[in-house]
């Protein structure tokens, strides 16, 4: 089921309210602060800069001790959210399908040394050679994308990634588990295409074709401009020497171009934004994989993973930098002209899960609270998931209340800032499930002149896990657990 922007608004208050009660039900603990909490951030004027500030509004009729009871002694039930947020309509692409993106943002927390489970996490810098490793909380996030430029994302999965998780391992599962909702809620049938998943250069998408080959699903990511790919070793040649057939045939280097053959296919695309798009593409290619690191412990030979290589070069940028060519990769093979168009489109729009990750630190303040516990953090993720949702929910219903400064706006091109800044009108003929909160008076709290005496514990940031490198060191170790 897809709900266009364009929806009549019948229908589009409908399934807002229908995911509101629904919503409300997910909270098992503290569900009355914590459904108010949600729809105070929902309703503010501006960003959320401070979570006390937001027990101000009207919209949360209980008190600030309420409010940090309930990020602290709440509980939502993160298995039913997630069924709730696959059985929401969802974005498709211009040809259908769903493509989803898959992409890691950071809950940066440097001066924590009391939170457990912390990871360095890569920060670029301004300058050249200014990136920064701080310690914080990656969260793996896995969107639905639209069609055409838009910076409004379906969130349907979120995951934070602990110390000793492999990243690869574990956006493998999160995506077989969303992929399966998906089916479950009638979002994909056999007769659809496959869904496409998109990822960044940070993510070794052909180790996440080979977990995810049993799936509906390809994948399409974004390779360095150092990597190299192999061609097929082709037939065998006949002679006198015997010996082991040939693997790997020649080798193409991405920044030697007097090693690339002549491309299969060839498409060249007049663009709005970037003017003139040209896509070379060269079918059945694969990596060279080794005995080592991630494919350590596979037993067997190291398969030949397939797909097509994709060069992608533009005329020009938005902005005055140098238009340097894109390289990608599809699990798919034999594909036409316009199959490379529809990829390399699908991942240009992987970009529009930056602007949500944007808009959530920015506008809905979702790294603004410095929580100690890592749960505490999950829980908050998941408001701001969930605030978001209604936000994409209430598209159709929202009028465009525009600064005098701004440009008017279509109604159904308005950003997910605008649309929250008439949300309070929608609420007010939305269902509110939340209970009337109930006269009380304040804790004793901590007696006059006492101090705590309980120092928490401090935690290293880090892996805590140790990556084998070596077939030798691999086996050691499956010889000592033995």
């Amino acid at each position: 089921m897809s709900l266009p922007v364009h929806a009549p608004a019948g229908e589009a208050f409908d399934i807002l309210s229908r995911f509101r009660v629904e919503f409300y039900d997910c909270l098992y603990a503290r569900a009355d602060a914590l459904f108010d909490l949600a729809d105070a951030v929902l309703c503010a004027d501006g960003p959320v800069v401070s979570l006390p500030e937001l027990t101000l509004l009207a919209e949360h009729p209980r008190g600030h001790g309420a409010m940090y009871g309930a990020l602290n002694n709440g509980w939502l039930e993160p298995t039913r959210l997630r069924r709730l947020l696959a059985a929401t309509p969802l974005p498709r692409a211009a040809d259908g399908r769903i493509v989803l993106a898959v992409d890691v943002s950071n809950w940066l927390r440097p001066d924590a040394p009391t939170s457990p489970d912390l990871l360095f996490c890569h920060v670029y810098g301004r300058g050249r050679s200014a990136d920064q490793m701080i310690p914080g909380w990656p969260y793996s996030i896995v969107a639905a994308l639209e069609s055409g430029r838009t910076s409004w994302t379906a969130v349907l999965d979120a995951i934070r990634l602990g110390p000793a998780d492999d990243a690869i391992a574990v956006t493998a599962a999160q995506l077989r588990e969303v992929v399966g909702r998906l089916r479950q809620a009638g979002h994909w049938q056999p007769w659809m295409p496959d869904i496409l998943v998109v990822t960044d250069a940070g993510y070794d998408v052909c180790r996440l074709a080979y977990l995810l080959a049993d799936l509906p699903v390809e994948c399409v990511g974004r390779l360095r401009s150092d990597r190299v790919m192999l061609r097929d070793a082709g037939p065998r040649r006949s002679g006198p020497r015997g010996g082991q057939p040939r693997k790997h045939g020649g080798v193409l280097t991405f920044a030697k171009p007097d090693s690339w053959h002549t491309p299969d296919a060839a498409t060249t695309s007049d663009t709005t934004r970037y003017g003139q798009a040209e896509a070379l593409a060269w079918d059945r290619m694969h990596p060279r994989l080794q005995a080592r690191g991630p494919w350590l412990d596979h037993e067997g030979e190291l398969p030949l993973i397939h797909g097509t290589l994709i060069r992608l070069k533009v005329e020009h940028l938005p902005g005055d930098g140098d238009p340097k060519p894109v390289w990608l990769w599809s699990s798919r093979t034999h594909m036409t002209g316009a199959d490379i168009d529809v990829r390399w489109q699908a991942f240009l729009r992987r970009f529009d899960l930056e602007h949500t990750f944007r808009f959530w630190k920015q506008t809905l303040g979702w790294t603004t609270p410095k929580v100690r516990d890592p749960h505490t953090a999950d829980l908050w993720t998941w408001l701001i998931i969930a605030v978001h949702t209604q936000l994409r929910l209430a598209r159709p219903l929202a009028e465009d209340l525009r600064r005098p400064w701004e440009r008017p706006r279509p109604p159904h091109r308005l950003t997910p800032a605008r649309v929250r800044r008439g949300f309070r009108h929608v609420r007010a003929t939305t269902t509110r499930p939340a209970a009337v909160p109930k006269p009380s008076k304040p804790g004793p709290g901590r007696p006059v002149g006492s101090r705590n005496r309980r120092l928490a514990p401090r935690y290293e940031p880090g892996k805590t896990v140790k990556r084998l490198e070596t077939r030798t060191e691999y086996l050691t170790v499956k010889r000592e657990q033995c």
